[in-house]
Order: structure tokens, then sequence, then C-alpha cells
């Protein structure tokens, strides 16, 4: 499992194209806004606590939630991110593209990770439901505007 220690500096600038600012919680100091409890990443604005022991794939998901949330939720984001069932699947969805944005990573990497964290699926796997089983989930990024219609990037969060 990767660890935000592993790949700070790129998760670092990776988030800031989102307008989230990641914050480096001490060894020693509970991480702020986290909903699973520590080593899980948590949000509170648009600052994204992690530790040197928190899986990158929390860091991920947490920020993919900030990404995919209305507005208003986001200018009152305080840990629960909330979200509904087809939110939560485009943020596992984004969660694996932006996996690939950082250096040296490839969807493998998230779809073993999120499997270890215990991430359920109807197919069993989150590959196979990346792969067989999320087309939902793309339309939805595409839908809010998070992809583009040929299922790129735009690099920007949640308008509406």
């Amino acid at each position: 499992m990767i660890l935000c220690t592993d790949i700070l500096p790129p998760l670092t600038r990776l988030l800031r194209r989102f307008g989230l600012q990641v914050v480096e919680v001490a060894a020693q100091d509970a991480i702020p806004g986290s909903f699973w409890g520590e080593p899980e990443a948590g949000l509170v604005g648009n600052r994204l606590y992690v530790r040197a022991d928190t899986p990158l794939h929390s860091a991920l998901h947490e920020a993919c939630h900030y990404i995919c949330m209305d507005p208003r939720r986001r200018q009152q984001l305080d840990t629960d991110a909330g979200g509904d069932y087809a939110e939560e699947n485009g943020v596992c969805y984004l969660q694996v593209l932006l996996t690939e944005q950082l250096p040296g990573l490839k969807r493998e990497q998230a779809f073993a990770d999120m499997d270890a964290w215990g991430y359920s699926f109807r197919l069993g796997s989150a590959a196979a439901w990346f792969q067989h089983d999320a087309e939902d989930a793309l339309a939805w990024l595409i839908q809010h505007g998070i992809l583009d219609d040929r299922q790129r990037l735009r690099w920007q969060v949640r308008r509406r």
C-alpha cells in the first residue's frame, strides 16, 4: 500500500490544481476532519489533512469527494463529505484516474489498494467494477463537468 509520505510533493501539486491544500500533520498528532479515523485522511474546507502513515488511496478518495461535491456542500465541508450513491461511484472512478496522474503509478495500484481497504463492488473487485460496471460513474463525471466528453480530466471541481 502506498502511503502519502511516499508521494507527498507530487500529490500536493496534483491536488492544488483543484484548489485543495494538502496539510501534513505530525506523526503524533490527530488528523483533523478524518471521517474514518486515523490514519485516514481528513477534510475541512479546502484542506486535506494527511500524516506520513495515511494511505494514498484515502487521501485521493477524500480529495475526490471535494472535487465531486456541489459548491454548497464544499463551502460547509467539515469531516463528512456526504453525497449520494451516484456521487460516491463518481468519487471512486475519479480516484482511479487521479492515481494515474501521479509519477510511477498505474490504475492497478489504485485497484489493489481499494480492495485491500475494503471498498466493495458488485463484481467483487475495484478492477472488475471499473472495467465492466462503472458506466454510470463515468457518465456522472461527464454530466457534472469533471471529465469532458472524451473522458479527459477538465481539472476543475463540480460547479453545480
